[in-house]
C-alpha cells in the first residue's frame, strides 16, 4: 500500500460515527467515584429510615 492511499482514508472511526460520540461524552459532567458510592449506601439507608419513622398503613 502506498502511504498515499493511507493519508486519504478516513479511517473506520469516522464511518462508524465513533468520533463525535467520543466528542459528546467528553462534554458531560464528570463526577467524582466517591459521591456515587456516598449516595447508593445513602439512598437505602434513607429509605429504612422513612420506613421506620413512617411506617406504611397495613
Amino acid at each position: 500500500m502506498s502511504s498515499r492511499r493511507r493519508r486519504t482514508s478516513p479511517g473506520l472511526t469516522s464511518y462508524v460515527g465513533l468520533v463525535r460520540f467520543y466528542e459528546e461524552v467528553e462534554e458531560q459532567i464528570k463526577l467524582n467515584p466517591y459521591l456515587i458510592l456516598i449516595l447508593s449506601i445513602a439512598t437505602p439507608l434513607l429509605a429504612i429510615i422513612l420506613m421506620k419513622l413512617f411506617p406504611p398503613p397495613i
